[in-house]
């Protein structure tokens, strides 16, 4: 079974603090620099800064969160997110949304979870499985939320975005 991957990582020690600022969804869209090498493979391309407009994206705008599919498969996303502490927070949320910025096939979020704090930073991982499209970019947004629902922008320390698509789905 062939597989094309692209995995991202930002690093706020690497790469400097992202600044939150909250879409109309009450989600941030992490940005991921291009062409590190730190941990960040993209052979493929998906990750490209041509890609999504006339002019080409720079990190960090909205469009260096983003990824491309390569190929028409079975995407299976991954994500890291890990949060500094913050004892105002009361939840901690994500989710994977398919055209986050609305450019092609229109804003759809999926996989949506949410989980109360812990003590100190927040360390979280995040899995889903669907099919994905060449056309449709993909991206990883994030919420951190207080009492009665307020945003908070409790400052994240690290990010880690993947998608790793079977080409060769078999149909019966």
């Amino acid at each position: 079974m062939s597989v094309a991957i692209c995995s991202l990582l930002w690093d706020a020690a690497r790469h400097g603090q992202q600044s939150i600022k909250y879409d109309t969804d009450g989600y941030y869209l992490v940005r991921f620099p291009y062409g590190t090498g730190d941990e960040s493979y993209d052979p493929w391309r998906m990750h490209d800064p041509a890609k999504g407009a006339t002019g080409p994206s720079k990190f960090p705008d909205a469009r260096s969160g983003l990824i491309w599919p390569s190929h028409d498969g079975w995407g299976m996303l991954s994500a890291m997110v890990f949060w500094a502490a913050d004892t105002k927070a009361t939840e901690h949320r994500s989710r994977y949304v398919r055209d986050p910025l609305n450019m092609t096939t229109g804003y759809d979020s999926t996989a949506t979870t949410d989980a109360a704090p812990t003590r100190g930073g927040q360390y979280r991982t995040y899995l889903w499985q669907m099919f994905v499209h060449p056309d449709t970019p993909l991206g990883l947004k994030i919420s951190t939320r207080g009492a009665g629902d307020v945003k908070l922008r409790t400052p994240l320390i690290h990010a880690q975005f993947k998608l790793a698509i079977h080409t060769d789905v078999k149909t019966p």
